[in-house]
């Protein structure tokens, strides 16, 4: 295991408590200052939409810079958006436009960070290790951090509204201490105009079907999981009437979702092969989503099934994340990864707007409902572009990619 590797999970680790601490603190903040469906869905309207506004421009940087500078500065931002967060909640001044600024700062150091970190990956772990090092990267960013932070920042806010953001402040710093000490290859000089350094990334993305049928799907399923989630803390409020601790827990459940299949997706993927692992991956998310839609009020059933929802999400992401690494030329990489998340999240904003609207007018359960439907569309997606024979017709034509560079 090299140098490099280590800093990087030591640094996702110290990021993830910070951007997890804040992600799960800022709904629990605003049902403090509003119960308003619609306007606590605004903070998640606010917060994703980065992933629009700004990831097509941070490729750009990203294939840059060095990606190790960028992840430095994608932290720093990460400490500054949770310090003003700290001294609001210490000061009195929490107000929902304060919330909105800081959510959509969270969010653009996460579109960086992301995006930097998951181009580093191949240039410190080997091809065959690509789902493997994924694999481990998903896990602390959404399991075994996860499972001590959504609990701690609902016991944090207790205590003190700003309480989870000073402990965030203190993990982003650590983050950027770290990741200071890692030293990726020095990025390539681009003399072309950024908007035709976009396109090229864009057009790449887009020409290859394979991954233009993986980013249509988590586009159709990100815009499902942003309406749903954009009311979950209200669903857990209203409908299975729990409190801020009992909500962490709900979070918690989904962690260690993520967390127990972390276990066997490497042999689910070398098993099933990343076509059907993709495909059932999507059935089980139209299945989870619809099966919350129905359900008794019963927290512990609900608990059950965003488990297994967070269980074969962790399995769709790593094979989703380690196809763009495995078909995607380095010079690329960090276009295509942040082209894939402005088409594929940028749809989550108006998914947290629509499950506002949806809750307000039908209630909580309807938006669990709306989100299974719209997930059908992901279903069909991948059913008919992520075929075993896509999957061959593009490792050949990485190989060939691969032989005429080496030639």
């Amino acid at each position: 295991m090299s140098r490099g590797w280590r800093r990087l999970q030591a640094a996702a680790v110290s990021g993830s408590v910070a951007e997890g601490l804040m992600l799960t603190a800022l709904p629990l903040v605003a049902v403090t200052i509003t119960t308003d469906p619609r306007e606590v869905s605004l903070v998640n309207v606010v917060g994703q939409s980065p992933w629009l506004l700004l990831s097509l421009f941070a490729g750009v940087l990203i294939d840059r810079v060095r990606r190790s500078s960028v992840l430095v500065a994608a932290y720093a931002v990460q400490a500054c958006a949770a310090l003003v967060l700290a001294v609001a909640g210490a000061s009195g001044w929490l107000s929902l436009p304060l919330l909105l600024v800081v959510a959509f700062v969270v969010t653009s150091a996460q579109v960086l960070g992301d995006g930097a970190s998951g181009a580093l990956v191949p240039e410190v772990v080997p091809g065959h290790r690509l789902a493997a090092a994924n694999t481990r990267l998903m896990l602390i960013d959404r399991g075994v951090v996860q499972f001590v932070v959504p609990p701690a920042a609902g016991v944090l806010v207790g205590v003190a509204l700003g309480a989870p953001a000073w402990v965030a402040v203190v993990a982003a710093v650590v983050a950027v201490v770290v990741v200071r000490g890692l030293r990726s290859t020095p990025a390539t000089p681009s003399e072309h105009h950024p908007v035709r350094d976009i396109a090229e990334g864009l057009w790449y993305l887009v020409r290859t079907r394979l991954l233009l049928s993986i980013t249509v799907a988590v586009a159709l399923g990100s815009f499902a999981s942003s309406a749903a989630m954009s009311m979950f803390v209200l669903y857990a409020y209203e409908v299975l009437h729990v409190g801020a601790v009992g909500y962490g827990v709900l979070l918690t459940c989904m962690a260690v979702g993520w967390v127990a299949s972390s276990f066997v997706v490497s042999r689910v993927v070398d098993r099933l092969g990343y076509a059907w692992s993709m495909r059932l991956a999507q059935v089980g998310m139209v299945v989870t989503m619809a099966l919350i839609a129905v359900l008794p009020p019963w927290a512990w059933a609900i608990g059950v099934v965003v488990f297994a929802e967070s269980a074969i999400v962790m399995v769709w992401n790593v094979c989703s994340q380690s196809s763009r690494q495995r078909f995607t030329p380095a010079g690329l990489l960090g276009r295509v990864l942040t082209s894939h998340r402005a088409l594929a999240w940028g749809l989550t904003p108006l998914g947290a707007l629509t499950g506002g609207l949806v809750a307000a007018g039908l209630g909580q359960r309807a938006v669990w409902l709306v989100g299974a439907v719209v997930q059908v569309g992901a279903l069909v997606t991948a059913w008919i572009g992520l075929s075993p024979r896509a999957f061959r017709e593009a490792e050949l034509a990485a190989e060939e990619r691969r032989a005429a560079a080496v030639g």
